[in-house]
């Protein structure tokens, strides 16, 4: 639809169109995209032909999807992108994605035309890894608040075919200024024909705020569309309970249009908290490890002495320094009475405001710190040593010298824009003067501004000295980047936190010091359970404030029913996929390996730097994460018959299954691979409804198998399966009609022509197959051909379309059908293209279940035979087709007296055979009731009431 989109919006631009949006809007309510039409157009306009011809050649995107999923703070990210070449020959297509520098890329996968190419996480060589120690801090990165880097693949897509290129990555959000922020780069720069994020948020502590502001650009911090900066951006719709919330974005291509004539390009933003108070924090536990999230609230600040930094060399000159300068203004307003304070400008000069001291937050202090900000000139080079010597200087002697409260925080702001060009210009001596003269006694946070940057030291500098490094972008918003970033830091709440845990108790535990905690920040620290069986875990933090020192301690339950982990509580449409995930695990090992990365990056030791590569080599590894000591190698998994429209990327395991719609659907589960199903899964059982139909029944306790007929009539509705109340399954097979055989006994044939099965647990959602197509409807409507193989799954439903030959359907991993697809290449009158039903697994199934196979899986059954008939032998019995000869057999089944005769069967597959015990007369006495009692009023009649159906 897309293309059509893009081709007639072309086309009136051509011919004066004035009203595109009108035009988009017509041929969105389109179905048919007819390139007849634009044929036509070409040959009569040789010039628009020309325009059309180039247009063509570019690879349109005809989907961009999300989905993530955030669980307690840690977020997992799938997109799928598919672009279509439409025209006559093959044309290169390129995917391109900004992702969070954060984040660790855990999968990606392409697959263009027929082939499948999946990336494997494999060791990088060490020089490689050296290479990108060195390279790492000037990777791009977009913004301060949120810096990316550009993720790239892309693959040559056949004439009229397309690819699909499937993306995962996993962070844990950091909490800044209150909240924690997701950030999403949607950048398709053309209109995409669907185009869908979906971000599900599970917080066991509740989530007290959500806000999602307009789409901001690269280049300011608003929308850039000249809308109210307080709307959501277009489309967007919020779902939320205590704990959980769901926010959608599917903006129309007139949405798109609106927001952007060539496609969007910008980042949607959804900014939370959780509930905190103050306490030891929150403290999750699964499955052996936990995770915990200390931000308290509500603290007195603590007092603090601060030196500012600011490079005024040559470089500066223009908006950098005006900028700086205003920034500068505003911050110094925000001093607090007890702060003490300090500037030092620096070129290839070091000009310090007030010479050895720190001086208090008075009225005439301000005034007097703005005029020396406002008169530093541009001018000389850039003496980054020397100022950072001075000013490590000062700070030392006024705590040593000073009577100042041994509770409050000492901290150096430095910002410049270049690299050292005066003085020492040797980035590893300046680190090891800077870390000599500071000795641990303070922390140094360094800001870089502009593109001419060393990245590299400044990020090292901060590390080194318990502080961060912040990227400014040079544009109209740098004062008030740097305001925020002072705003992050400029509010101490404690220092000299400590956190610890029973000796005994954990093992493998992350950070548990820290220099300072900052209003609106977390401290977060995870670990690995040694007693797994303990029912409590203890838990003590130690800190100062600006009044006392405090000692928290508590016992935090383990595993105890809703307390420490997120369980099947989706509510109000948000979805709840997670009760496999061990979210909790994971950001043990994210946590993990950002700390051996840190420790790998300050290291300047060969042997010690060689063991934090192969630790957090193993670690990456085994988490599948890609980091500079591993990388993607993509590898082809071969052919496939049909290209399905996504892949999702099972988060829990790095494992691959497949999916339609870029994962708008469930997700499959893990070790699935594009075009190469696993026969073993379906496998056809015994107990089935095919044919006439024909139906068997396998009792594997009895270790018998019971077959009967079913002589119905065209249009009725048989519940083949109903357990509503329990499982949440219903299974309905409709009949239709075809003439009986000639010489035939029967009057008519009756097939099944559609099969429904509907499932209410834990989200409705319901399906229907076909001969020649399969709905599935979980929220969202998507119809798959039966002539192309194509999976939809998640940890709840899955559904396998093998082309012209089954349709395989898991719930909750315990009930499996399988229907098969029966075509008749030259059919005779009273042969129908149908459906045959086989139940694989039923026990999920509860024992409570009716329908004509659901009320005999959980059932026992006894075989007798009355005193006066023969013994019979297996060998007789499958030779004895008189059924008087049988007729003393009986079954015994729920009290009843059945009769049978014994047969042999074939399954309608045609590869296996069955023999059985058959019941005559439409199952007389071996079904309960009668068959009327069977007959559903619809597809969707579940048999609770009129309305269920409606409802699905």
């Amino acid at each position: 639809m897309i293309l059509l989109v893009c081709f007639c919006w072309g086309l009136s631009v051509i011919f004066g169109q004035q009203d595109p949006e009108f035009l988009a809007r017509e041929l969105e309510e389109a179905e048919i995209l007819d390139y007849s039409l634009i044929d036509n157009v070409a040959r009569r306009v040789p010039r628009q032909a020309r325009f059309l011809q180039r247009l063509e050649t570019r690879p349109r995107m005809s989907e961009f999807s999300v989905r993530a999923t955030i669980i307690s703070r840690y977020a997992f990210t799938t997109i799928s992108c598919t672009l279509v070449n439409s025209g006559s020959e093959d044309r290169e297509g390129i995917f391109e994605m900004q992702i969070p520098v954060t984040a660790f890329i855990t999968n990606f996968t392409m697959v263009i035309g027929d082939k499948a190419y999946h990336g494997e996480v494999i060791g990088r060589d060490k020089k490689l890894g050296d290479a990108a120690r060195h390279h790492r801090y000037s990777r791009p990165r977009d913004d301060g608040d949120n810096g990316v880097e550009m993720f790239k693949a892309s693959g040559t897509i056949p004439r009229k075919g397309q690819a699909v290129f499937l993306l995962h990555y996993e962070e844990l959000l950091q909490r800044r200024l209150g909240k924690y922020q997701y950030t999403l780069s949607i950048r398709p720069q053309q209109l995409v024909g669907r185009l869908r994020v979906e971000v599900n948020i599970l917080e066991n502590s509740g989530i007290i705020s959500l806000e999602v502001p307009p789409l901001q650009s690269s280049r300011s911090r608003g929308g850039g569309n000249g809308e109210d900066d307080a709307s959501l951006p277009p489309s967007t719709v919020i779902g939320q309970t205590k704990t959980l919330a769901k926010v959608t974005f599917s903006p129309s291509v007139v949405q798109q249009a609106k927001i952007a004539r060539n496609g969007i390009l910008g980042d949607f933003i959804v900014r939370y908290d959780v509930n905190r108070e103050l306490s030891v924090g929150d403290v999750q536990v699964l499955n052996g490890y936990f995770v915990h999230y200390f931000a308290p609230k509500d603290l007195p600040p603590l007092p603090k002495n601060v030196v500012f930094v600011l490079d005024s060399s040559a470089s500066m000159v223009g908006n950098k320094l005006r900028q700086t300068k205003d920034a500068l203004f505003t911050i110094l307003q925000d001093l607090r009475p007890e702060d003490h304070f300090n500037i030092i400008g620096f070129s290839n000069r070091i000009k310090v405001w007030q010479q050895d001291r720190l001086v208090p937050v008075t009225l005439d202090n301000i005034r007097d710190a703005k005029i020396y900000i406002h008169n530093l000139s541009p001018t000389g080079g850039t003496n980054i040593n020397g100022a950072l010597q001075i000013s490590t200087k000062i700070l030392n002697d006024y705590i040593a010298q000073s009577d100042i409260d041994a509770r409050s925080a000492s901290l150096i702001i430095f910002l410049t824009d270049g690299r050292p060009t005066v003085g020492e210009t040797h980035s590893s001596k300046i680190v090891n003067n800077t870390k000599a003269a500071i000795r641990n006694k303070f922390c140094l946070f360094t800001i870089g501004i502009g593109n001419d940057v060393d990245y590299k030291l400044l990020e090292r500098l901060a590390l080194e000295n318990c502080g961060m490094m912040r990227r400014i972008r040079e544009d109209e918003d740098a004062a008030g980047q740097l305001k925020g970033f002072y705003d992050e830091i400029g509010t101490p709440l404690l220092s000299d936190i400590r956190v610890d845990y029973p000796v005994g108790s954990v093992e493998r535990v992350t950070q548990n010091l820290f220099s300072n905690y900052f209003n609106g920040s977390e401290i977060v620290i995870a670990g690995k359970l040694l007693n797994h069986t303990a029912n409590s875990l203890h838990v003590e933090v130690t800190a100062s404030n600006s009044k006392k020192y405090i000692l928290l301690k508590t016992d935090v339950p383990v595993d105890l029913p809703g307390q420490n982990h997120i369980g099947t509580r989706a509510s109000n449409g948000v979805e709840d996929h997670t009760d496999d995930w061990n979210y909790v695990e994971r950001a043990w090992s994210y946590l993990t390996i950002k700390e051996l990365l840190t420790s790998w990056l300050k290291s300047d030791d060969s042997e010690e730097r060689e063991n934090l590569r192969e630790r957090a080599k193993k670690l990456a590894l085994t988490y599948n994460f890609v980091t500079p000591f591993t990388t993607l190698k993509m590898k082809e998994l071969g052919v496939q018959a049909e290209v399905p429209t996504g892949v999702y990327i099972d988060p829990s395991t790095g494992g691959l299954g497949e999916t339609v719609q870029g994962m708008q659907g469930p997700k499959s589960p893990s070790g699935s691979i594009p075009g190469k199903q696993d026969k073993e899964r379906i496998k056809v059982s015994k107990t089935s409804a095919d044919g006439d139909p024909h139906f068997v029944v396998d009792f594997p306790l009895s270790k018998l198998t019971v077959c009967f007929n079913i002589d119905g009539e065209p249009g009725d509705i048989l519940r083949l399966v109903s357990d509503h109340k329990h499982s949440g399954v219903t299974v309905n097979g409709q009949l239709i009609g075809a003439p009986a055989p000639p010489n035939g006994r029967k009057k008519h044939r009756t097939y099944f022509r559609s099969i429904t099965i509907l499932s209410n647990k834990p989200e409705r959602a319901y399906l229907e197959v076909t001969p020649t197509k399969v709905i599935l409807d979980d929220g969202q409507r998507l119809v798959l051909s039966c002539d192309r193989s194509a999976v939809v799954g998640s940890k709840n439903l899955e559904v396998s379309v093998f082309a012209r030959s089954n349709v395989t359907v898991m719930i909750r991993g315990t009930i499996a059908f399988v229907i098969l697809i029966h075509h008749y290449k030259n059919p005779a009158p009273y042969q129908k293209d149908h459906l045959g039903f086989y139940i694989s697994n039923g026990q999920g199934l509860s024992s409570s279940s009716l329908g004509l196979l659901g009320q005999f899986l959980h059932q026992v059954v006894n075989l007798t035979k009355e005193p006066h008939g023969q013994s019979h032998h297996l060998s007789n019995w499958n030779e004895t087709k008189n059924e008087d000869n049988a007729a003393s057999n009986t079954l015994q089944l729920k009290g009843r007296l059945v009769p049978v005769v014994w047969k042999q069967r074939k399954i309608y597959n045609g590869e296996q055979e069955v023999d059985c015990w058959f019941a005559k007369n439409n199952a007389d006495k071996l079904i309960d009731g009668a068959y009327k009692d069977y007959l559903a009023s619809h597809p969707f009649d579940t048999g609770t009431s009129s309305l269920v159906g409606n409802k699905l």
